[in-house]
């Protein structure tokens, strides 16, 4: 017995505006069951002691401590700025 129906094909290609034939939709069919089959395997794992992951990698970001340091003087800030007002870079508006 199929767990999944031609008629399931059909609604999902319909949903993803994909244009399917019968016989392609009788061949999805055949070729999701089966895809459907292999994962059921998963099933039969003993994962008792086995710790949830979101990565199959132990994977760590490495990262700098964050230390305050000194920034750029507010002249030399503003000679780039095109437009500029009290030590303030003014841009355009965007919301009234």
């Amino acid at each position: 017995m199929s767990r999944i129906s031609v008629e399931q094909v059909k609604h999902v290609a319909h949903l993803a505006r994909l244009a399917v034939t019968d016989e392609e939709a009788a061949l999805f069919t055949k070729q999701l069951d089966a895809i459907i089959t292999y994962a059921e395997q998963l099933d039969e794992l003993d994962t008792t002691n086995v710790k949830p992951t979101s990565h199959v990698l132990d994977v760590k970001n490495v990262m700098r401590e964050d230390k305050p340091a000194k920034g750029l003087p507010v002249e030399d800030v503003m000679k780039n700025a095109p437009d500029h007002k009290d030590g303030y870079v003014r841009v355009p508006t965007i919301l009234e």
